[in-house]
């Protein structure tokens, strides 16, 4: 089997690790097609390596308008790509109505239409404007079959009119590497804590609005008897105003900032937390989609605090491996970090149940399974 897969977060090598685990379950011949360079969502600019455990093929190809994952597109037509390769599947990592999408999606139909296939987070039903509109009516209308990351985003595609079959595959883990990190674990988290009496009280992600960082503070504000440290691990337009509300709260010295830290460093920060809060807050066209860092912190051993946006009351119900709140609401917050300051045992309990059934349901193995199981019967491989 030869699986041709473009997506522009393989650029980050950790991303690749999916395929990886792919490659090393079925022996399929896979190719990845990248961006040759890639604003992330920290404005960092990036450069393609490769997954250390990832032995296929990676193809760089230069893009405009990097770093926005909707409207970037290749300087290629992948014609002479889809005809060197010949591909028996095409994954194209990205929404259906993004511009690469399209780009492949054509290059695919004037070629001889292999099978072909989409990945959506989208959890909100929008309608876009001339050409993507009709760019999505085409890629939903030669699809062989569609990857869903949630529930809510697979209800999305009836609603657009999607006739063909959507496989749930949410984000995954590797367990070797999201683990508790015992060792580093201490020493990390002696040299973040202001005393040892400090549970610190982790977030990790984008530092913007949506995110619900007000909230965070808010709350922590009301529980300043407490002994706690807010660790902020991130970047994003909304620090100078989440500066201002910490200090309004007189909370700015019971706060660290990391900024931004290399992917692969995230499981000892992860490990050094006790608890990581997760504070998101729907918006008119935004909810949050899975929020990845759930099933990342329980996989290493921290409970979670989520609000109740998007997936996330969905993630830490089925895990068990946190505690959740509804959104806005800073009294409650405050009232379930409270509960976890206070009951080292709670917080170990909850942690526990939670990484046993991450490690059974959200592995790269598992959800590994369930992506070659669908194309295998799309293409009559079994």
């Amino acid at each position: 089997m030869k699986l041709l897969v473009l997506s522009h977060a393989c650029v980050t090598p950790v991303n690749q690790q999916f395929f990886a685990e792919i490659e090393e379950q079925t022996g399929w011949e896979i190719t990845i097609i990248v961006p040759k360079k890639w604003k992330n969502d920290y404005n960092n600019v990036i450069f393609p390596k490769r997954w250390k455990t990832f032995r296929g093929k990676i193809i760089e190809l230069p893009v405009l308008i990097s770093g926005s994952v909707p409207l970037h597109f290749y300087f290629a037509t992948f014609l002479s790509i889809l005809r060197d390769l010949q591909p028996d599947f095409i994954y194209v990592h990205h929404e259906p109505y993004a511009a690469a999408t399209a780009q492949l999606y054509l290059a695919n139909f004037i070629s001889g239409q292999k099978p072909i296939s989409f990945f959506t987070w989208q959890n909100i039903l929008k309608h876009y404007p001339f050409p993507f509109n009709y760019s999505e009516k085409f890629v939903l209308e030669n699809s062989a079959i569609a990857f869903s990351g949630s529930y809510s985003a697979a209800e999305v595609l009836l609603q657009k009119g999607f006739k063909g079959k959507s496989i749930l595959l949410p984000a995954s883990v590797d367990p070797l590497i999201y683990q508790p990190q015992i060792e580093s674990n201490t020493s990390l988290k002696t040299e973040l804590q202001a005393s040892a009496s400090e549970v610190l009280i982790g977030y990790m992600g984008r530092i913007v609005e949506e995110k619900g960082l007000k909230t965070l503070l808010y709350a922590l504000k009301t529980i300043i008897n407490l002994s706690w440290r807010l660790i902020v691990v991130g970047s994003g337009n909304y620090m100078s105003t989440f500066d201002a509300i910490a200090q309004e709260c007189k909370i700015s010295d019971r706060i660290t900032h990391l900024g931004f830290i290399p992917h692969q460093n995230a499981p000892q920060y992860l490990s050094a937390f006790d608890i990581l809060v997760l504070p998101s807050e729907t918006r008119k066209n935004w909810k949050e989609q899975f929020g990845r860092v759930t099933i990342e912190a329980i996989a290493c051993g921290t409970p979670v605090i989520g609000s109740d946006s998007g997936e996330i009351p969905n993630l830490i119900n089925k895990t068990g491996g946190g505690l959740t709140f509804p959104e806005t609401q800073a009294d409650v917050l405050a009232n379930r970090i409270t509960q976890l300051i206070e009951d080292i045992d709670l917080r170990h309990e909850l942690a526990a149940k939670g990484r046993s059934v991450v490690l059974n349901e959200y592995s790269n193995q598992v959800i590994g399974q369930r992506f070659v199981q669908g194309i295998n019967e799309c293409t009559g491989a079994i």
